[in-house]
């Protein structure tokens, strides 16, 4: 794996220097910390192996609640679209809350959502437990990587946000998989109701390692209760979401169907289909290092060719999803394709409002998980009106739609190294800075 360097991670997210108490070493990060890390990824991993699994399990799932495949999609855009609502509007709700006692809360929400799916008996019981799913989803991940920059020294900050970002696709290579798995073995209630359980654990986990994160301090002294000017009037940060949101539409109006692509249009048995989720969650692993390692140096370059790689990927499965070999080599390039899209993106989003990371992270998350709302919903219409190759096609140029508005539109700006204040850092208080000293 390839994350991140600490130096370069400095230019993205502005200077991160703790002072700690005098005489105590904060250039390293201690065991402690790292946990508190591990846990944090854990809990991201859980939030999106719990929206992502009805891929897994899309046609024993439809079949459970009694309503077709396409309706039983849906269930991604209703996660998406409360997680859309929720992820913006946490920052701004919070005041002075401990993120640490916020995350506790929303992954007890996340484990009410999936207990409610496990007992779902009907197209209305998943529906609300998807509502309930998709609330806890939003606060998580929308401060995952803005709490994560602040949990350890300043040379590790690079690897704790490739960490957190990094359980997102995780989701893919382990948690969708394995949900598949135990989905085919005990049956989709019993792979929803794992999920539940582990939110409960990390739940518990999560007030025992994190140290306090009180609310970041605003910019330049600013008073935090005045409503700042919207992020997208900066020109780099509007592209960049019109982007993410074209982007992460086509694929999921795609990737939602995965299943049922591979039952009919390559042939496949469950068993080899949950091979085929492993090898794109594999390569999105892969992918998410190595994008973040390169978009934190050109952010747009990365971004764009990621892009590029969807178009690819979809239009190959479109026109030669018939033919296994072809169809492996087409999923493994999506998943290492879209693996990178989400840290690359949001490495897009911080260089362009560096001083705003917690609300550009929550408006990027908010946008992203829209998308996939969006998405599903687009795909289950189209699922049940035109053929799956179709679908696919669709989707593929509705990607190179996003493409030719990277291509056109503006990037963020490059940071200069060591830029500190000067750059535009955010400005932290001693009690924010001695978060990274404590153990």
């Amino acid at each position: 794996m390839f994350p991140v360097t600490g130096a370069v991670w400095l230019d993205v997210m502005g200077s991160h220097t703790p002072a700690g108490n005098a005489g105590q070493d904060t250039t390293r990060t201690t065991r402690r910390q790292w946990v508190a890390v591990a846990v944090l990824s854990l809990s991201t991993f859980v939030v999106v192996t719990s929206e992502m699994l009805p891929v897994g399990v899309l046609t024993p799932m439809a079949e459970g609640v009694g309503t077709g495949t396409g309706a039983a999609g849906l269930s991604l855009t209703i996660t998406g679209l409360v997680t859309a609502v929720t992820a913006p509007t946490v920052p701004r709700l919070l005041g002075g809350q401990d993120r640490r006692r916020v995350l506790a809360v929303a992954m007890v929400v996340l484990a009410v959502g999936n207990a409610l799916t496990a007992v779902a008996d009907g197209f209305g019981a998943l529906v609300v437990s998807r509502v309930v799913l998709g609330l806890g989803m939003g606060a998580v991940w929308g401060l995952a990587s803005a709490v994560a920059v602040r949990l350890v020294a300043a040379r590790d900050t690079a690897l704790a946000v490739s960490l957190a970002v990094g359980g997102v696709a995780a989701a893919s290579v382990v948690g969708v998989p394995l949900g598949t798995a135990v989905g085919n073995a005990l049956g989709w209630r019993a792979a929803f109701a794992s999920l539940a359980g582990a939110a409960l654990l990390l739940a518990a986990a999560l007030p025992l390692v994190l140290p306090g994160l009180p609310r970041p301090a605003a910019p330049g002294g600013a008073d935090p209760r005045e409503a700042p000017a919207p992020l997208w009037r900066t020109p780099a940060v509007a592209v960049g979401l019109v982007l993410i949101a074209l982007l992460v539409t086509a694929h999921f109006a795609a990737y939602t169907y995965v299943r049922p692509v591979l039952e009919e249009v390559t042939g496949l048995s469950p068993t080899p289909i949950a091979l085929m989720l492993l090898v794109y969650g594999v390569f999105g692993l892969a992918g998410n290092f190595l994008a973040g390692a390169w978009a934190a140096r050109r952010a747009r370059a990365t971004l764009l060719t990621l892009t590029a790689g969807v178009v690819a990927s979809v239009g190959l499965l479109a026109l030669l999803g018939t033919l296994t070999a072809v169809t492996g080599a087409g999923v493994a390039l999506w998943g290492l394709a879209y693996g990178g899209v989400s840290v690359a993106g949001q490495i897009w989003m911080t260089q362009a409002a560096p001083e705003r990371t917690e609300q550009v992270t929550g408006v990027y998350v908010g946008i992203f998980t829209a998308a996939i709302a969006l998405g599903a919903f687009l795909g289950g219409l189209a699922v049940e009106a035109i053929s799956l190759p179709l679908l696919l096609g669709g989707a593929a140029a509705l990607a190179a739609v996003a493409l030719a508005v990277g291509l056109l539109g503006p990037g963020p700006a490059p940071r200069a190294r060591g830029g500190g204040a000067a750059a535009g850092a955010p400005v932290t208080t001693p009690d924010e800075e001695s978060l990274i000293s404590r153990s």
